[in-house]
């Protein structure tokens, strides 16, 4: 009898680069899926600084470890309604690839859920919902365990400007009126 110690293998999965580990969380009810080597924490919810003339769903900032992290509430970087957070709503932090290079980011979230091992072949394309629908920050959706898990293109997610029109404060000064006009 063999003992299989290497969860791939005992999965029955290729070990050779074709299953990759993904971090699943709940925002509103929806699992939803992150690379685990991006994942550079977990931590439950503390205050932030805020910063003026950011997005709604821009928290603020944490200090982590002697570095500045900005904080962004995924139920408002996906248009959902707010809820007061609770005993399980918790920070991921990651590492994000910014234009301007790379940059870590706490997103937080209604609730860590599970650890997966999900084989690259298993993973679907976003539906095409046509013009109307961007769905540039959704990697893939995988069957797991009988539920749909959407995974997330963390990049494109949480590019600075890729923000929805209507979530971008204006700059009071660049929107004043010259004096005399």
């Amino acid at each position: 009898m063999t003992t299989l110690n290497d969860p791939i293998e005992a999965a029955g999965l290729d070990s050779h680069g074709d299953t990759g580990q993904h971090l699943t969380f709940i925002v509103d009810a929806e699992e939803y899926g992150v690379d685990i080597l991006r994942v550079q924490g977990i931590q439950g919810w503390d205050s932030v600084t805020p910063i003026p003339n950011t997005p709604a769903y821009v928290l603020g900032v944490i200090n982590l470890r002697g570095s500045v992290v900005p904080i962004y509430d995924l139920r408002g970087r996906f248009g959902l309604d707010q809820i007061a957070f609770g005993p399980t709503t918790v920070v991921i932090v990651v590492r994000v690839e910014t234009d301007s290079g790379e940059k870590i980011v706490g997103m937080v979230v209604d609730a860590v859920s599970e650890v997966y091992m999900i084989d690259e072949n298993n993973i679907k394309p976003p539906p095409d919902f046509g013009s109307s629908i961007d769905t540039k920050f959704v990697h893939g959706l995988a069957t797991v365990e009988d539920k749909m898990v959407i995974l997330l293109n963390i990049d494109e997610l949480l590019r600075e400007h890729s923000a929805p029109d209507d979530a971008i404060v204006q700059d009071p000064i660049e929107s004043a009126e010259p004096v005399g006009a």
